[in-house]
């Protein structure tokens, strides 16, 4: 169901309920001058916050486009099930104590009388809406009146309040909070803000994503409107999923999935909030950047041995100049200064700003974006009045190129709010702290999700069953992925006449576990079966021909998610593949050339590439293996989970030495 947030969201009436509560929503209306009206309604108080009051919402002068509700929780359900029959435009619900706090029968009732009424909460602070002045919204803040912004989006109100207080320069349109997002969710509260031509990104703050498809069709049309999402994304671990049943649980863990979702759907991720706020006035100013090549100007040598430095921890690329650039800047600087990438111009040209200009574009024209890294002295104790030529010319060579032009401060505190919002007004994104700048300009390279890419719908939980290895390898083989070949038997007596066939070194192994090795259930190199003894617990065996002609081995696990659809984990494989944690995940549906691409990003990459004279995987075999496994779990929904491990890769073919299957109980 799609409902319109407008009126909630762009009031230009508001009732309030409630008496605290509903006077501090009626203060910071009026502190930031709103100027539509605002109707407080309270059974026996004449006044509240200076205003009249109403004695009943049906005593009002019209039905109000957006709500404060402060009353509890109880009287909340009422309040909400008339506004709706008055045709109210939405309402916020403050109070707590519904399903977070073990009542979700009440909340259920709520939602119910709402009906096509939108709402936020319960248990949600509420909305801000610096742009026409609008708060629903009973607390301080530390937001000003703005003609465009980013909108703040959080699942946790504390979060989202600290952020109002950043003295960073950047202007924020809106901030809302999600509450228990009874009724209205992530995605669709995110869209209507976005809906908004005056909102130029979106900040994030979320502990979970409620409709995982949906929140991929809101980052693709953000990006097709030239508006950045970025997100920091909370509450990464996987309670309740067991990780003992395969490697690839464990190391699908820790918030690989939703990183690779929100990388998958376009949308920036970082991990503290003084990354999303820098990312943002990137956004901001500039939109998602499209290159990753970028030079770095300052004018020492220490500065810029620090962005060498520090840009190895993140994804930017720092090319040397070009020949027409070294003739150039040679001649301007002259023969004492190195030019290089990143850039010390020394301070011969210090104060000089047509000189500076100069060298400024010159350097940024040959990127796809500059940093320039530049520190002023504190106002209240100095002048830095010496600063400004040097300030002049970043914005005269952004403006001269058309390139994006940073301004970093080494030091976060060292551009203060008056000056970062004047660079704003100049179209500069000032970022400040020169790794968490370096962190924000990588997340703002995020590249867009492949077009029309969707997760899978997730799967509710089921029963589950492991299927025996042998019926598992039929299952792989079926699939298309290659197998050794071997025969099974509940008893070794059984076993030994059917593996005399098999060609030796022969592999033995105990089935019924999950971890084979662990359990002492695999004995390899085997001339034949006589004399083994029996493996205890196990519920059968299986004997396979060795494979021979290893190059590396890899593990391949696809898996059921509950939010995002299925994942795709690849890795290093072996005994030791979580001990080395050498893993790439991906939320299916991917490509081949996906799969490809995320193989090299493994640390161990090079071993399947020739490393050092080694021999060369055959890594096409690889990604044909998981495209086929990805193949048989759209086409069979009870499948939970599958794990090879290892995949031999030899210089020619893979092939599933080990395989454990899960799936719904027949």
């Amino acid at each position: 169901m799609t409902r319109d947030l407008s009126r909630l969201l762009r009031p230009r009436s508001i009732a309030v309920l409630g008496s605290v509560w509903a006077e501090n929503v009626i203060a910071q209306c009026r502190k930031m001058g709103f100027d539509g009206p605002v109707w407080p309604v309270h059974p026996s108080k004449a006044t509240i916050g200076g205003l009249p009051t109403y004695a009943s919402l049906a005593a009002l002068p019209a039905a109000p486009d957006a709500t404060f509700i402060g009353v509890n929780r109880h009287a909340t359900v009422e309040v909400v099930r008339d506004l709706a029959a008055m045709g109210a435009g939405g309402a916020i619900c403050f109070a707590s104590g519904w399903t977070e706090a073990g009542e979700p029968e009440l909340q259920a009732g709520l939602v119910a009388a709402a009906g096509a009424m939108p709402i936020l909460g319960p248990n949600c602070y509420g909305v801000i809406n610096y742009l026409d002045g609008a708060l629903l919204w009973p607390d301080q803040h530390g937001g000003r009146r703005v003609d465009r912004g980013v909108a703040l989006l959080s699942q946790s109100s504390n979060i989202v309040i600290n952020l109002t207080m950043q003295a960073r320069g950047l202007p924020v349109a809106y901030v809302a909070c999600l509450g228990n997002a009874a009724q209205v969710g992530l995605a669709e509260l995110a869209a209507a803000l976005l809906a908004d031509d005056r909102v130029t990104a979106l900040g994030l703050y979320v502990e979970g994503i409620d409709d995982a498809p949906a929140f991929a069709a809101l980052a693709a049309a953000a990006r097709a409107a030239g508006k950045g999402i970025v997100a920091v994304k909370a509450g990464k671990t996987e309670a309740g999923r067991s990780a003992a049943a395969s490697h690839t649980a464990a190391l699908a863990g820790g918030g690989a999935a939703s990183s690779a979702f929100l990388r998958q759907a376009g949308v920036a991720e970082v991990a503290t909030l003084s990354e999303l706020v820098e990312t943002l006035k990137v956004y901001h100013v500039n939109g998602p950047l499209t290159g990753r090549r970028f030079c770095s100007l300052s004018c020492s040598g220490g500065e810029a041995g620090l962005v060498a430095d520090l840009s190895a921890r993140h994804d930017l690329s720092f090319p040397a100049p070009s020949d027409a650039q070294r003739q150039r800047l040679g001649e301007i600087l002259g023969p004492i200064v190195a030019i290089a990438n990143p850039l010390d111009y020394h301070t011969f040209i210090w104060g000089d700003g047509p000189r500076t200009t100069d060298v400024f574009t010159t350097m940024l024209a040959g990127y796809d974006a500059g940093i320039f890294v530049i520190d002023p002295p504190r106002p209240d104790r100095c002048d830095p009045s010496s600063f400004q030529p040097a300030l002049d010319a970043i914005v005269s060579a952004g403006r001269a190129t058309g390139k994006p032009a940073f301004p970093v401060a080494s030091l976060p505190e060292n551009f203060d709010e008056d000056l970062a919002i004047a660079m704003m007004a100049q179209g500069l994104a000032p970022l400040m702290g020169l790794e968490t700048a370096l962190g924000a300009l990588s997340a703002a390279t995020t590249e867009p999700g492949r077009a029309g890419w969707r997760p899978l719908a997730a799967v509710p939980a089921r029963s589950l069953h492991m299927l025996p290895e042998g019926a598992a390898k039929e299952r792989l083989a079926a699939a298309g992925v290659a197998v050794p070949k071997g025969v099974s038997a509940s008893t070794l007596s059984a076993l030994e006449p059917l593996a005399a066939d098999l060609a030796p070194p022969l592999a033995l192994k105990g089935l019924g576990f999950a971890h084979k090795t662990e359990a002492g259930a695999v004995r390899l190199g085997l001339a034949s079966l006589a004399g083994q003894a029996a493996m205890p617990g196990a519920t059968g065996y299986l004997a396979e021909e060795m494979v021979t002609g290893a190059v590396a081995e890899l593990l391949i696990g696809l898996r059921r998610d509950p939010v995002y659809g299925a994942t795709l984990t690849l890795g290093m494989g072996g005994v030791t593949a979580e001990l080395l944690a050498d893993t790439v995940t991906l939320v299916l549906p991917v490509t081949a050339e996906e799969i490809g691409a995320a193989l090299q990003k493994l640390r161990l990459w090079p071993l399947l590439d020739g490393y050092r004279g080694r021999p060369k995987a055959d890594v096409a075999a690889a990604v044909a293996a998981a495209m086929a496994l990805q193949a048989a779990f759209v086409a069979r929904p009870a499948l939970e989970e599958i794990e090879i491990n290892p995949l031999i890769l030899r210089e020619k073919g893979a092939v599933a030495v080990d395989a454990v299957i899960w799936e719904e109980m027949p």
